[in-house]
């Protein structure tokens, strides 16, 4: 008899660095829930956003291939005229403008998988055009209370409470209807925060932080931050203040500064996490621990004020750094890989791999079954390129169009300087055949395709 197929759950965390968590060496924040999945298998020390953005990253997730082929190099869907600062719609386009080739949740459905997703999407395409059977998504635009859905493209409708928990109590409800069930399913599960709007969340966890006892990170800068006032009310209330203007997102509590907001991130941090342990909770209360596979990871990370710098997007580690664990079947316990460098890329194949499925030779990743001794990742932003190692961080800005420029605009020994001070661009020769990094980086640059792509075929 020919063993049967793991089930499959890809759990993202949205705008989540990996600093805070306790299996990331973490211990302001409590996360027991993923540190306790991390103790039951595999936690890669280093792991990156190949685009530190939500759309492009998720597209990459999904296709396992870089954002420059998967979507012409979009990085957001946006119509011109449309209310807001970030143009945001409030659903994605119809047909398949992006995402052409067969991904993931395809692969998976066409062995047999049941594909169900639920929580935040922001792709392109709706999830039946690119091979989910099943799905509750939320509008784009970010709102933990008062959030609107459709299930499978059906009418739009508003649960009551908090969409986290109404996410969760869907995707238990969805566990515990497969314990019987002979085939395998792959949910893919988006969790929204710690992403904004951190003042739209319970009261627990509103106050759970004491802002007088956060410990910032080294390199901070809330004096360098831009703005400064808007981010906050950004962070605070997402598109209801940056897009509406509503009357309550115009003022700042008395004294609110960056350790009142990271006390706030932090507290999302751990709302997060428990809902986490909700899915753990209804895996093994179906019986399903022995042939499911869990994975969890997040879209990019959070810079909440290293450099002066907010939100993500950006080419520094706490904007491209990601936690990364799996758990499940035939994946040893406890384990913790310092070699080398996985990223959102690789999951797609990684996941076929376990499956016992080919992984299509247009997906560019590679599965981290094969191991990541050695392993740099590519990673782009709207600026340029950049290659991580477990040693280095390099970055090459674009000079023309597509074009890198020779000269490297960040060179980081992220060892001996792991909050990224000290850019030793300029010490270097620009020759990038003198550093081997440089040089992998401007051939790894070449040979990733450009795919230019429709917006909207409408």
């Amino acid at each position: 008899m020919a063993q049967r197929r793991p089930n499959i759950i890809l759990i993202t965390s949205d705008q989540l660095r990996p600093f805070e968590l306790g299996c990331y060496g973490g211990t302001q924040v409590a996360t027991p829930h993923i540190d306790r999945l991390a103790a039951r298998g595999v936690t890669w020390k280093t792991a990156i956003t190949n685009f530190p953005v939500c759309m492009a990253a998720r597209s990459i997730l999904m296709s396992g291939q870089h954002n420059r082929t998967a979507t012409g190099g979009k990085t957001n869907v946006a119509y011109p005229g449309r209310r807001g600062d970030f143009n945001m719609p409030e659903y994605p386009f119809h047909k398949r403008p992006h995402l052409i080739d067969p991904t993931l949740p395809e692969c998976l459905g066409a062995a047999g998988y049941e594909t169900c997703v639920i929580g935040k999407w922001h792709i392109h395409s709706w999830p039946h055009d690119i091979g989910f059977d099943h799905y509750l998504i939320p509008r784009v635009h970010h709102a933990h209370s008062a959030q609107i859905y459709s299930r499978d493209g059906g009418p739009e409708f508003a649960p009551e409470g908090f969409s986290v928990d109404f996410e969760a109590g869907e995707a238990e409800r969805y566990i515990a209807a497969k314990a019987d069930s002979d085939a395998p399913f792959f949910l893919y599960y988006n969790i929204s925060p710690p992403h904004c709007p951190v003042a739209d969340m319970p009261d627990e966890y509103l106050t759970m932080y004491d802002p007088a006892a956060v410990a910032l990170r080294e390199n901070t800068d809330e004096d360098g931050i831009e703005d400064k006032d808007y981010w906050l009310r950004v962070y605070r209330w997402d598109f209801r203040y940056y897009a509406f203007r509503l009357p309550h997102t115009m003022d700042l509590p008395d004294g609110y500064d960056l350790r009142h907001l990271a006390a706030e991130y932090f507290g999302a941090v751990t709302w997060m996490d428990r809902t986490v342990g909700r899915i753990l909770d209804a895996v093994t209360g179906a019986g399903l621990d022995d042939r499911t596979l869990i994975l969890f990871t997040s879209d990019h990370g959070e810079n909440l004020g290293s450099h002066g710098l907010v939100q993500k997007g950006s080419e520094n580690d706490e904007s491209i750094r990601i936690p990364l664990v799996m758990a499940g079947p035939n994946i040893p316990k406890g384990r913790r890989i310092t070699e080398g460098v996985a990223s959102l890329i690789d999951l797609a194949p990684t996941l076929l791999s376990h499956a016992g499925i080919d992984v299509p030779a247009h997906m560019q990743g590679a599965s981290l079954e094969a191991g990541t001794a050695g392993r740099t990742a590519l990673f782009q932003t709207t600026t340029g390129v950049g290659l991580r190692s477990v040693a280095q961080s390099v970055f090459a800005t674009f000079e023309q169009g597509r074009t890198l420029s020779r000269a490297p605009h960040s060179v980081f020994d992220t060892v001996n300087d792991p909050f990224q001070f000290n850019n030793l661009a300029e010490a270097l020769a620009l020759d990038a055949q003198i550093d081997p990094l440089l040089a992998e980086l401007y051939a790894r640059d070449a040979e990733i395709p450009w795919r230019d792509l429709e917006d909207d075929p409408r």
